[in-house]
């Protein structure tokens, strides 16, 4: 219980203690911006090549966790380790998505493309 309680406790402090980037010209700050598009696409519908493939990754990285809750709880390597495996690879696969998703969405939106200033 104290370990979910601390990655509760991480999920909310993480975006309150780091300032703003320096720049956003970066892997990494287009991977959180193109998040963000996601997140908006009820409002803003993102391209038919972006809509399925961050589901099944989102799913590969859940099917992490399974195999890493049964490997501590059960005290397993294996399957611990598969699930890390899982759950990193989903995740930066996913980024990588999310930095393609928002290349094309300042391509098409200035509302995006203001992000970066």
């Amino acid at each position: 219980m104290p370990a979910i309680a601390a990655a509760v406790a991480w999920m909310w402090a993480n975006p309150r203690i780091f300032r703003r980037p320096k720049s956003m010209d970066n892997w990494a700050s287009r991977g959180v911006l193109g998040e963000r598009v996601w997140l908006n696409r009820d409002v803003v519908p993102v391209p038919k090549h972006h809509r399925v493939v961050p589901h099944i990754l989102n799913s590969v990285t859940a099917i992490g966790t399974v195999f890493v809750v049964w490997g501590l709880v059960t005290l397993t390597v294996w399957p611990t380790l598969l699930g890390a495996v899982l759950i990193y690879c989903g995740k930066l696969w996913f980024l990588d998505r999310m930095v393609w998703l928002y290349q094309d969405a300042i391509a098409e939106h200035e509302h995006y493309r203001s992000w970066l200033a």
